[in-house]
């Protein structure tokens, strides 16, 4: 008797047991805990830092070109905005000085603004005395100088903005390759197997394309200082030779 009641007490906790285990089970057939789990996963905030460093290994060029566009945007930024700066008192003290006949002095006052255009106007106060066409063309020598001083690696820029997108997309290319490999040895077909690994793979080609934006935005802003500069450049010229024209004794 004592047996049965033994064997009876054991089948009631093992229906005990499975229920509490079938009420565990939700409608998919996983488990709360699991169900709990995956919950917390998804929902488990990671920070800017770790979301753009899921992209894997192509996100370090990526990373890399980004910081020397910054640096080489910046450099040539300043260097640009220093020397095209124009004081109008560049023609002024030339003139005055040439008036006076003080060519070393009007040399002088050319050099004193460490600019652009206080170089070229000083190439030309240096061929006074040549024919004016042969003094308008050493002036535009010295332009095209200076441009190319400020045009210097600004190459680097549109060749990044073609290589970050590239290597954004080979990144995808690759995280997806894998992915499909990895489908292909465990038949595991689920569409959180696919769109987790995939979305952080397309994480390259979005960084990728915002590092060659910037690349290629700067590239033609910087530009456009120069073009201001070269338009700028040929007004201080025709200002300088018509200041030499109008004195006989300059010819």
């Amino acid at each position: 008797m004592k047996a049965l009641k033994n064997k009876w007490t054991l089948v009631v906790l093992a229906v005990m047991t499975t229920a509490i285990g079938i009420s565990q089970v939700t409608p998919t057939g996983e488990t709360v805990a699991e169900t709990n789990q995956a919950a917390k996963v998804a929902g488990e905030k990671i920070t800017m830092l770790e979301f753009v460093f899921k992209g894997c290994y192509f996100m370090v060029p990526i990373v890399l070109l980004l910081m020397y566009t910054i640096y080489l945007v910046v450099e040539r930024y300043r260097y640009i905005s220093r020397t095209t700066k124009f004081s109008p008192d560049l023609l002024t003290d030339v003139k005055m000085s040439l008036d006076k006949g003080n060519m070393d002095e009007a040399l002088i006052q050319a050099k004193k603004y460490q600019t652009s255009h206080g170089v070229v106007v000083a190439e030309g106060i240096q061929t006074i005395g040549r024919p004016t066409a042969e003094i308008e063309s050493n002036m535009e020598m010295a332009v095209n100088i200076e441009i190319g001083k400020m045009e210097r690696h600004m190459g680097h820029l549109g060749l990044i903005a073609g290589i970050a997108p590239t290597f954004g997309f080979i990144g995808t290319i690759a995280g997806v390759i894998k992915i499909f490999y990895n489908i292909s040895i465990s038949s595991d077909v689920s569409i959180g197997n696919i769109s987790g690994g995939l979305y952080e793979k397309m994480i390259s080609s979005g960084s990728g394309l915002v590092v060659g934006i910037v690349a290629y935005s700067a590239y033609h802003l910087l530009n456009s200082m120069i073009d201001k500069y070269s338009l700028h450049a040929q007004t201080i010229n025709l200002k300088f030779i018509n200041i030499l024209n109008r004195p006989a004794k300059w010819q």
